[in-house]
């Protein structure tokens, strides 16, 4: 091999028997950035202008093949070599270019493989344009040459769903020519670019294959029919329409024509809202984890083994969390009864995924015997973590955090899961409140994503960083909230849950304020949301509240007897006559009329602009560390829809001074912060 020659800082050319090896080295994921663009220009340009060259790979160095573009440059400014360049430079040159594809090559990465003539892939590689979850559309000739490769209609299932598929699969489906075992690759590569350069005739280039398209083309009802069949993946969102019309370029224009529709489609979404709102979260979502102060050398505790206090709902979904990565769990309740109940739930919910062909019976088996029951506290003795979950009482937590002074050893860390109570005031019930810190899951446990870490006044940094740690290690993202009432999700959407209440009241029906929250993003509206999550949870304040009147009719929401809705048995809604009853009485009670009605646009403004207050304060006092976390809380918590972005960034792109006025209209006192920011023209993101 020769001497290996670096094409910039982070591309690399070395020659072996004819062939040259360019490799991209970007830690962590080879992100496509200013300097791989160059450095694939240089190489390509070397390529062409040696004549001791006959063929080339392009593959990388680390754990992947390149992962996409760098997305960090799209709002500081691309600058040439631009990517779609690139990639023609690479389809067009006069050797035999092979991609050795290992990792995950997505987005540009995977372009960049089919400007390639040939690709030969790992057996554990994945390959996908995953651009439409960022609100765009693969922009380097993705939505070109992949159906000139494999068809129109699986280019459009991979580019609309954002799903990349596995190397099997795409060798199934055409995108690459052979796979192989995972250590042979590169010596595979090899044989591929050898036994290339021994063939006479044009390189096989992806832009020039017409079979695919031609037969296509004579689909008539190919896009109307696919639409049709994924409609629900086109709902709301910009980008799949982009796609599909640069697809139906793909099959109808030359290539350079269609390439021109990309970019203009491209174009068009990059400057959309729900494009910047996707790439925000994008970014937010990964400094989730991020506390300033606490770094990579802070140490972490071991934990081994967990106890889970409480076998209802909340327990029995923590408890499976951990099951789930291999960690035993001790599940302590007070009686046999609810200890069998809350295994058994655990043991159908883990068969029921079974069913579902996501795990083996085995798994179930394996997982089941990771869980100890108990009915003594002190079988808590020796666990590294203990994870209150009982319920949502300061009196009864008092007392449980009391024991566990007394049972668990030096060095457990001792969790609540509360959502709403004072984590400092538990921890004047032990000795060692540096050991404390609340893990608040939401419910279902073992399901929602969303683990908020609320760091205690006195939580040791190596408490905080092993819960950081851990929520990734059981499938959580973790967002670190300080204390106060509900924290972050909870406190912040309190608001909106009472002014939907405050609505209705006035004489807004209830259907008007859901299905305009339903049209904004949200899978439902509050009043359905308080039906499904259960009217006697959430205590609004009042001494005659909706919630309340209904409760003690033994009106639950779902889980019992229906709410402000009355349900059929597959779960449709309609306005209960029992609801309007309520609503009439407690009209009467605090002397409302009931005669406003809203328009579904000042249903979200009434709705939502508290919320962007709320946050503005829970911000300004320190309980979340950035704008991005409150988001990133919101979406992940109670499904705020993410292609708006998070309720801070929805406010950024709606208009602060918008929301200001809409608050001292409503009579509510703007935040602090927020008037600052609308009054210098900044923003929270």
């Amino acid at each position: 091999m020769s001497e290996t020659k670096s094409m910039s800082d982070t591309v690399t050319l070395s020659v072996e028997d004819a062939v040259a090896v360019v490799l991209i080295d970007n830690p962590p994921v080879n992100a496509l950035g200013l300097s791989v663009r160059e450095g694939l220009v240089a190489a390509i340009e070397e390529i062409e202008g040696n004549t001791d060259i006959k063929a080339a790979i392009i593959s990388a160095k680390g754990r992947t093949f390149p992962a996409g573009a760098d997305i960090a440059e799209f709002d500081i400014g691309m600058r040439e070599p631009w990517l779609p360049g690139v990639i023609d430079r690479i389809e067009a040159c006069s050797k035999p270019m092979v991609a050795a594809i290992f990792g995950t090559a997505l987005g540009g990465g995977l372009e960049v493989a089919l400007g390639c003539h040939y690709r030969i892939a790992a057996a554990s590689a994945k390959m996908g344009l995953p651009e439409v979850k960022l609100g765009l559309l693969p922009g380097a000739g993705g939505t070109q040459r992949l159906p000139r490769l494999v068809g129109a209609e699986a280019a459009l299932q991979m580019m609309i769903t954002g799903k990349p598929v596995k190397a099997a699969l795409a060798e199934q489906m055409g995108l690459v020519d052979k796979v192989v075992a995972d250590d042979a690759l590169m010596a595979e590569a090899m044989a591929m670019a050898a036994a290339m350069m021994a063939k006479d005739g044009p390189l096989p280039r992806v832009s020039e294959k017409t079979e695919m398209v031609e037969k296509d083309r004579a689909d008539a009802e190919l896009f109307d029919r696919f639409k049709a069949e994924h409609g629900r993946l086109f709902r709301d969102v910009i980008a799949p329409d982009e796609i599909l019309d640069s697809v139906k370029a793909a099959v109808n224009l030359p290539f350079r024509e269609g390439m021109s529709v990309e970019s203009a489609n491209f174009n068009k979404l990059f400057t959309s809202d729900q494009s910047r709102a996707l790439r925000h979260v994008f970014f937010a979502m990964r400094e989730t984890s991020k506390v300033p102060g606490i770094g990579k050398d802070t140490p972490l505790i071991d934990v081994k083994s967990v106890g889970v206090i409480g076998a209802g709902t909340m327990g029995g979904g923590i408890a499976m969390n951990f099951a789930n990565i291999g960690i035993p769990v001790t599940i302590v309740e007070v009686k046999q009864e609810a200890l069998d109940r809350g295994l058994g739930v655990i043991r159908k919910n883990y068969e029921n995924t079974a069913r579902k062909g996501r795990l083996t019976d085995a798994d179930v088996e394996t997982r089941m015997g990771l869980l100890t029951g108990s009915l003594d506290m002190e079988s808590l003795a020796d666990v590294d973590l203990v994870i209150e979950a009982v319920f949502e009482s300061m009196e009864i937590k008092e007392k449980v955090f009391s024991r566990l002074e007394t049972i668990c050893k030096p060095g457990a860390i001792l969790a609540s899961n509360t959502s709403f109570l004072d984590i400092n005031h538990i921890a004047t019930f032990t000795s060692r409140p540096e050991m404390v810190l609340g893990l608040h899951f939401f419910s279902p446990a073992n399901v929602m994503p969303l683990l908020e870490v609320v760091r205690g006044d006195k939580s040791s940094d190596s408490v905080i960083a092993t819960g950081m740690k851990l929520a990734g290690k059981i499938g959580k993202t973790p967002v670190l909230a300080g204390v106060c009432d509900g924290f972050i999700a909870n406190r912040l959407m309190l608001p909106y849950m009472v002014a939907s209440q405050e609505m209705l009241l006035a004489g807004t029906p209830m259907q008007v304020i859901d299905s305009a929250m339903r049209d904004y993003g949200f899978a439902m509206g509050p009043i359905a949301l308080l039906d499904l999550i259960g009217l006697d949870v959430i205590t609004f304040p009042g001494d005659m509240t909706l919630t309340g009147e209904l409760v003690a009719m033994e009106r639950r929401g779902q889980k019992l007897n229906g709410g402000f809705y009355d349900y059929d048995e597959k779960r449709r809604g309609t306005p209960a006559p029992a609801a309007h009853d309520v609503i009439e009485k407690v009209r009467r009670h605090r002397g409302i009329a009931g005669d406003v009605e809203l328009t579904p646009e000042q249903v979200v403004a009434g709705l939502l602009y508290p919320v962007i207050n709320e946050g503005a304060k829970i911000l300004d006092e320190g309980i979340a560390l950035r704008a991005g976390d409150i988001d990133v809380a919101a979406i992940l918590g109670y499904n705020w829809p993410s292609y708006q972005g998070g309720p801070m960034c929805w406010a950024d792109i709606h208009g602060l001074d918008k929301i200001v006025a809409g608050l001292e209209q409503m009579g509510i006192e703007p935040a602090a912060m927020l008037k600052k920011l609308a009054a210098e023209g900044g923003s929270f993101t």
